[in-house]
């Protein structure tokens, strides 16, 4: 699979990667077995970039990478890049983003993973005043220099916190959600972060599923589903969930977006295309309950570029049914 670099910190990643939210909590139930069966799949078909986060069943995504990077060393496996995240398990109140809790953060993710280094720590969509504070990045070089992470990046809700973020002179990665129903970040983020040399991981890139195309105005979702209990924002940022987006009006948009995909391929697989084409992108964090969704996921980094045709049509679509409800948002 096609590697592209993380440039400020002198490492690269598959330009498909893997989410793992899933693995932890918030997706319905992922048993053990069909958690490592799920990174194998994904590192057997060539991912080597895993993100997951602290927060994430409370360490349970974090572990369960923990077992299988120690489980694929033994077997001679390929060095796998894990990026994680910190912050969301403490009170949103900025004046929590110390040196001391970020050492007592990272030194359990270094635990739940059982590494000495962290790859690549981001701070997990903080609060916006967080993103200005010059003695947070004072504390994450002071990790960096600690040895205790190899980089740091951030996990973004809007745009200008990603723009703040790309400024500051050490940061190796922002995580933003980017889709066909999420367009914003093409005007100045991505523009911005390959200017600086700022690596870009595109998340929530199917809108929660819905540009899967296998969602119905009937389709039931678990109650340990975000997609059931948060689907107005009740606990979490509604960018989350289907990116923001009404739930039947994405599905409207989703069908049309469906009818753009080329031969051979999947709805879900053209709107991953799509995201790893826009110039500045460098991973794209797909996640997956299956281990046939990681394969066929994985193998839209081999697809043909799509079509300015196609790709005119999409920025269409978005402008007819999407931009008015999400764009001046995030």
């Amino acid at each position: 699979m096609e590697q592209r670099e993380f440039n400020r910190m002198g490492r690269s990643a598959s330009v498909v990667g893997l989410g793992t939210w899933q693995l932890g909590a918030d997706w319905g139930v992922v048993d053990e077995q069909d958690a490592l069966a799920i990174l194998t799949a994904a590192a057997d078909s060539g991912v080597t970039f895993f993100d997951t986060a602290d927060v994430y069943g409370d360490g349970r995504s974090e572990k369960l990478i923990g077992r299988f990077l120690s489980e694929r060393r033994g077997a001679g496996g390929e060095e796998i890049f894990v990026a994680t995240k910190m912050g969301r398990r403490a009170p949103q109140e900025p004046d929590e983003f110390t040196l001391d809790n970020f050492r007592t953060w990272t030194d359990r993710s270094r635990t739940n993973l059982g590494v000495d280094m962290l790859d690549l720590v981001q701070l997990h969509c903080p609060p916006t005043p967080v993103f200005v504070r010059d003695a947070v990045y004072d504390a994450l070089d002071a990790l960096v220099a600690e040895k205790a992470i190899a980089a740091y990046g951030v996990s973004v809700e809007t745009c200008d916190e990603a723009l703040a973020a790309i400024a500051r002179p050490n940061v190796t990665s922002v995580q933003i959600i980017l889709n066909p129903f999420r367009r914003k970040p093409l005007e100045r983020v991505l523009p911005a972060a390959l200017a600086a040399g700022v690596a870009v991981i595109a998340r929530v890139p199917l809108a929660s599923g819905m540009l899967s195309g296998r969602f119905r105005s009937d389709s039931v979702f678990a109650a340990d589903d975000h997609r059931n209990y948060n689907r107005h924002g009740e606990s979490f940022d509604v960018g989350e969930t289907f990116s923001g987006v009404d739930y039947d009006r994405g599905l409207a948009a989703a069908a049309e977006f469906a009818a753009l995909a080329p031969e051979g391929a999947t709805t879900a697989q053209t709107a991953l295309r799509w995201i790893v084409q826009q110039p500045g992108v460098t991973t794209v964090i797909p996640g997956a309950t299956k281990v046939e969704q990681v394969r066929a996921n994985s193998a839209a980094a081999h697809l043909p570029e799509l079509p300015e045709h196609t790709l005119a049509a999409v920025e269409d679509l978005y402008d007819r049914r999407i931009r008015g409800q999400v764009h001046h948002r995030w």
